[in-house]
């Protein structure tokens, strides 16, 4: 048997991940490790988790700040070194967030989506890398927002503008809310990182490490948007009722299949899944210099915290 670590386990996509894998049959059912702001949402989703039959050990971690990030990944080896869990086998990168003000920084300094989004992660990432167990998988998560298509255009929901992630990372100046269009950018740029990130980190990681990108479907309602204006927020739950539209209830368990059944066991080099079928992404999503200069500037941007550019 396995452990499997999966961020942003509290609400939502990740919440519903993290029950379905309590769910599972004694002998396919591993142990959890539960990253996520601490507090009463925290233990509330590690109890109901244990009342399912799960092992689990909750790890407080605030992942706009990278310290945080790196203390999680100490307490994580601290946990495999001890024996208190079973090898790590997956990791599941599902927390996010859409600063709705560009201007916002991290803790770091850094622009609070790209950071939440993708800095923290690869910090995670990178520091628990050589403490995945092969046959291991890390799955990230994805969004199509990068592309702006017909009908994201029709809706008025930008696609990524990409720049030298030194500057995507640098939060926005002024004393003005840059607004809706600029957080969608930020939004979408990280996404595209995401996806240029599995690309690259495959490529660095070990032996019978698989990497993956889960797009859980256009899922509106959800916490992602928690920090946008009520009237948008109520927007997004009407939208969340509309036929056909994802739910946690319906991606949460896809994602969770993506981390431990036998089904995706080949998925790699950032293999891209929406819900439950692997998908072509577009062409800008593959770029090989993109991802060797994105791979070198997080490295910069992780070492020099709190001094961007």
């Amino acid at each position: 048997m396995t452990t499997t670590l999966i961020t942003g386990p509290t609400r939502g996509l990740g919440r519903a991940a993290t029950l379905a894998m309590a769910d599972r049959p004694d002998d396919e059912r591993p142990d959890l490790l539960l990253v996520g702001r601490g507090g009463t949402a925290l233990t509330e989703v590690a109890d109901e988790a244990r009342a399912r039959g799960a092992k689990v050990h909750e790890i407080g971690c605030d992942l706009s700040r990278l310290a945080d990030a790196r203390a999680a990944a100490a307490a994580v080896r601290d946990l495999l070194g001890s024996g208190a869990v079973r090898p790590l086998r997956a990791l599941i990168a599902n927390a996010g967030c859409m600063s709705t003000d560009t201007r916002v920084a991290s803790a770091d300094g850094y622009e609070m989506t790209f950071a939440v989004n993708y800095l923290a992660h690869a910090r995670l990432i990178g520091d628990l890398l050589g403490s995945l167990t092969g046959p291991a998988r890390v799955v990230l998560l994805g969004s199509n927002v990068y592309s702006a298509n017909l009908g994201r255009r029709i809706l008025g929901v930008p696609g990524a503008k990409w720049r030298d992630p030194v500057e995507i990372a640098r939060p926005a100046t002024g004393e003005r809310n840059p607004g809706f269009t600029a957080a969608g950018v930020a939004y979408a740029n990280a996404k595209l990182a995401i996806l240029y990130y599995a690309h690259e980190l495959q490529r660095h990681a070990g032996p019978g490490i698989n990497v993956s990108v889960f797009e859980p479907g256009w899922m509106p309602g959800t916490g992602l948007g928690r920090g946008a204006p009520p009237a948008l927020q109520a927007i997004g739950r009407g939208l969340a009722r509309l036929p056909g539209v994802a739910t946690p209830e319906r991606s949460g368990p896809a994602l969770a299949s993506v981390a431990l059944d036998d089904k995706w066991a080949n998925l790699r080099d950032g293999a891209f899944v929406v819900i439950d079928r692997v998908t072509e992404v577009r062409p800008v999503a593959h770029d090989r210099d993109r991802e060797r200069r994105l791979w070198a500037a997080t490295a910069q941007l992780l070492d020099g915290a709190g001094t961007p550019g």
